[in-house]
């Protein structure tokens, strides 16, 4: 089974919300679109954020078009990192691939905030893409 990139974040997350720190950002996710004809969104630049408390640990994703006219997503973990690129797809496709991914790890970041703050069930299990145990 291949290791998804977002249960290293959520763990980094875990860790840090368990210390206060008066630095931290808001935990709003950051939307970035670009409006096209009749409020259509263009995939090329799409870009999301996820949830977290620092720029450096935060996913980011960005649909970028090629040469070719595919589509692909860059998927990064902070300022510095080396995407993970999932593609090619189209455009409606990439948007979608953006805005499912950060949804879910919206998700998981406020289970993971109420477990944390004992607001969830004890020993709940975080699901993986593939609907396996984590």
């Amino acid at each position: 089974m291949q290791s998804d990139p977002t249960d290293h974040a959520l763990a980094a997350i875990a860790s840090m919300l368990d210390q206060p720190d008066s630095r931290r950002e808001p935990e709003k996710a950051a939307v970035e679109e670009k409006q096209v004809d009749r409020g259509a969104i263009e995939a090329e630049g799409y870009s999301k954020a996820g949830p977290g408390p620092m720029p450096e640990i935060r996913f980011r994703w960005t649909v970028r078009r090629e040469s070719d006219g595919e589509y692909y997503v860059d998927e990064t973990i902070g300022e510095s990192s080396q995407p993970v690129v999932s593609g090619p797809l189209t455009g409606d496709a990439a948007i979608k691939f953006v805005d499912d991914r950060q949804s879910e790890a919206q998700r998981r970041f406020e289970l993971l905030k109420r477990e944390m703050s004992g607001q969830g069930a004890a020993g709940t299990n975080f699901a993986g893409r593939d609907g396996g145990e984590m």
